[in-house]
């Protein structure tokens, strides 16, 4: 069996991520639940399938030692993520299937508010990673590029979505690859006239910095952290900063945030396919008081209260799921971060 083949038998079976790993079986992750892909290879075969991924150059990094992210097109034309890395002396490998088209933002049963959000002429959104964000924020730039005229740049780890031009242009750069890392893309493409930039992920202090400054001076920049809430973003961008840098960045955050959206994936009732559960959190002037005189934990009161703005908490939403009978109470119970909270919605 060829890797294709296996890529295409997952496909053929709605699956989202495939693990290869010597000394294993094939496993395949399906509406966010592991199973076996009842395919039997050797220790052998696998890791000269594994092996036979890696391009040139991340073969040599993968060499020294190091893991390998890149990004692979199958004949068919649709794309993979693919993480290689070591595990007890043993090769492994996680591969994640892209969507063969962009999903709208109706598709994937997203609130309006990140429509409104991408309509936005400058300021900074950010959301989770891991919890379906690739696929939300391909989403939000398709949109962009089938309403309006506008210069997209991305920068991303690898690239992901590949983008037809409608009515923007889009310039896809990869790190590692277009692009030394994603702070140096991002100061680079101050100079390259931008309308909106996309930053894979917001990783440190210098990447951080520099997406403000973009947004501050007139972009519209789009991003992701690994966080679990609305406050949590905020906190975690604050504390990535150094000390005397804090107070600077929460002035700059209070002056461009324009909403953070987190979400998780959580399988419906039918079991069948997983939904998005969202929290909102606009940049009101209320809520960007509370960032600048740092009171991120008042938050939730604002988002509690800012239903008019677009605003909800993700209990709400989970309560919401649970009412239309789309989740169940359980699953709703294992994703929220705030369980008496969630009992009160119920």
């Amino acid at each position: 069996m060829t890797i294709e083949e296996m890529i295409g038998m997952a496909r053929q079976r709605d699956v989202s991520d495939i693990h290869l790993s010597e000394g294993m079986p094939v496993a395949f992750r399906s509406c966010g639940r592991l199973v076996d892909s009842r395919i039997e290879l050797s220790d052998d075969e696998i890791r000269q399938m594994i092996l036979g991924l890696l391009p040139v150059g991340q073969r040599e990094l993968f060499d020294q030692g190091e893991d390998a992210d890149f990004a692979l097109q199958t004949p068919d034309k649709n794309r993979q993520r693919i993480n290689v890395f070591r595990q007890q002396g043993k090769i492994a490998a996680t591969i994640r299937l892209l969507n063969d088209h962009i999903p709208t933002l109706s598709e994937l049963k997203l609130p309006k508010c990140l429509k409104d959000l991408a309509d936005q002429p400058r300021g900074l959104v950010t959301g989770p990673t891991g919890s379906g964000k690739s696929t939300t924020l391909a989403a939000m730039i398709d949109y962009i590029n089938n309403s309006r005229a506008e210069h997209i740049i991305t920068i991303e780890d690898p690239i992901e979505y590949v983008y037809d031009r409608q009515k923007s242009i889009i310039h896809q750069r990869e790190t590692g690859v277009d692009v030394k890392d994603f702070a140096s893309a991002l100061r680079s493409s101050l100079r390259e006239d931008p309308d909106v930039i996309l930053v894979g992920e917001m990783r440190d202090y210098e990447t951080i910095s520099a997406a403000l400054t973009a947004a501050e001076t007139g972009h519209l920049v789009m991003s992701t952290l690994h966080t679990t809430g609305a406050a949590q973003t905020i906190d975690r961008i604050i504390d990535a900063c150094p000390g005397e840098s804090q107070s600077q960045i929460r002035t700059q955050l209070a002056g461009v945030l324009a909403g953070v959206v987190t979400q998780c994936l959580i399988p419906t009732l039918s079991g069948m396919e997983r939904i998005a559960a969202t929290e909102v959190l606009i940049g009101t002037d209320a809520a960007l008081n509370l960032i600048r005189e740092n009171k991120c934990h008042q938050l939730n009161t604002i988002m509690q209260s800012g239903m008019a703005h677009g605003m909800h908490t993700l209990n709400r939403d989970l309560s919401r799921l649970v009412a239309e009978g789309t989740i169940s109470r359980e699953s709703a119970k294992k994703y929220t971060n705030d369980i008496q909270d969630l009992e009160q919605y119920l």
